[in-house]
């Protein structure tokens, strides 16, 4: 479906085109209508499908009929500053043409950047893209007239209930006019997603096209291996071929920076980003990687949602990821549009029953690589169910393949029996 078939205004249509978009994606053929038939939505897409344009594109739209406005038209709320700032250089490509202006709203930033918030929330800039807290601190000021607002976006949903927002984002609604029309995009429909939607949408239409499996195009594989021998596999797989971008995810800040320092002193071109960098200095490293400058990035889950950077060769999980939807959309970071890619996660003993539940998740067995003589002795993959509370009461045993030495085909040991308990990461 071509975009000129949606009916949208000539100056939108000429900025969609000055950016080389010509087909519609599924989930902008299906959220694109309801919205410009001003109904509310609550859609299930993932990242990477197109759902930022699916709800900026109508927005747009209308706003450009409604000009001139004095007022704050649109506010789209985000979990983080980084898709914040994703989603308003995507507003500004696309309004090029039209009189719609946009601002990103988000914390990290000195004094001079409140005070250009400031200025521009008082002047009614028509579309305001936000995270939570830095909205809530400019709404408690009362300066902020949201009296004309026509647009709620939630983008992410899921993500900012897990990131504890809910109080916030009720707070910033009680702000709002009751009557608007309210978007929520989310990538998984849990209980507590659909919980906000009955409190915020009004009769809304459901739209589900979320997958919850990776993309075929990704190759993806595992070593099981002992903690200790995470570091020194990174630096060889790094090391055994000339990758230009790759991302790797660990679990938290602590390991991130452990890991970077590592590949540095390996000679490796590589960066860390996680929240306790500067926004200066996160939003100039995510410059670099974008812009081919830098080849590995570093990163805690704060890349793993929201972020589109095109064509990384490779995505590592250096850390088990915690549930099965984070590691889909880690791995999602490889092999958009057209692209193939290759995802690798590494699995200490204490990490397989998570992976095994992850792998459940996925449908289907991930491969086990044999992990290189030199490394040593590694452990059987071997998961067992939890028995911690009802958290995976309904788990069921998992058989994974175990890897073997090459030196002979005798089993490598199985880990000892308290290695295999959950802790944390």
């Amino acid at each position: 479906m071509n975009f000129k078939d949606f009916g949208l205004d000539h100056r939108l249509i000429e900025g969609i085109e000055a950016i080389g978009f010509e087909t519609a994606t599924p989930v902008q053929e299906q959220v694109i209508p309801p919205i410009m038939e001003g109904k509310d939505i609550i859609a299930s897409a993932q990242t990477g499908t197109g759902k930022t344009a699916a709800f900026l594109l109508p927005m747009i739209d209308k706003i450009t009929k409604f000009h001139p406005c004095e007022h704050i038209q649109a506010l789209v709320i985000v979990p983080t500053r980084e898709l914040a700032v994703q989603i308003e250089q995507q507003m500004e490509g696309f309004s090029y043409f039209t009189p719609v202006s946009s601002i990103a709203v988000y914390g990290g930033g000195d004094g001079t950047t409140f005070s250009r918030e400031k200025q521009s929330l008082i002047d009614g800039t028509e579309v305001v893209i936000c995270t939570p807290g830095r909205m809530i601190a400019h709404l408690n000021l009362q300066y902020v007239d949201m009296s004309q607002l026509k647009f709620l976006v939630l983008d992410e949903a899921d993500r900012m209930l897990d990131m504890g927002f809910f109080d916030d984002i009720m707070k910033i609604i009680s702000f709002l006019p009751p009557k608007r029309q309210n978007l929520m995009f989310s990538a998984t429909m849990p209980f507590k997603i659909r919980e906000l939607a009955r409190k915020i949408l009004v009769n809304p239409s459901e739209i589900n096209i979320a997958i919850s499996r990776p993309p075929e195009k990704i190759r993806q594989s595992a070593y099981v291996v002992y903690e200790p021998q995470k570091i020194p596999l990174v630096k060889q797989i790094l090391q055994s071929k000339n990758f230009r971008s790759v991302l790797v995810f660990c679990s938290t800040k602590l390991v991130v920076k452990q890991l970077a320092r590592e590949l540095k002193r390996a000679r490796l071109s590589a960066e860390e980003i996680h929240s306790d960098l500067e926004q200066g200095a996160r939003e100039q490293v995510l410059q670099d990687f974008k812009n081919r400058k830098l080849s590995i990035l570093v990163a805690t889950d704060i890349l793993s949602r929201g972020i589109d950077i095109e064509d990384i060769d490779l995505v590592i999980n250096y850390d088990v990821p915690h549930d099965g939807e984070d590691y889909v959309h880690r791995i999602g970071r490889t092999a958009r549009a057209e692209s193939d890619g290759e995802a690798i996660t590494l699995i200490s003993d204490r990490e397989q029953n998570r992976f095994a539940a992850i792998e459940r998740l996925l449908g289907s067995e991930v491969l086990k690589e044999v992990v290189p003589e030199q490394f040593g002795e590694t452990p059987a993959y071997a998961p067992r169910a939890f028995k911690s509370g009802n958290r995976n009461k309904n788990f069921k045993k998992f058989k994974g393949n175990r890897n073997e030495k090459k030196d002979g085909n005798r089993p490598n040991p199985r880990p000892r029996p308290n290695q295999d308990r959950r802790t944390n990461t």
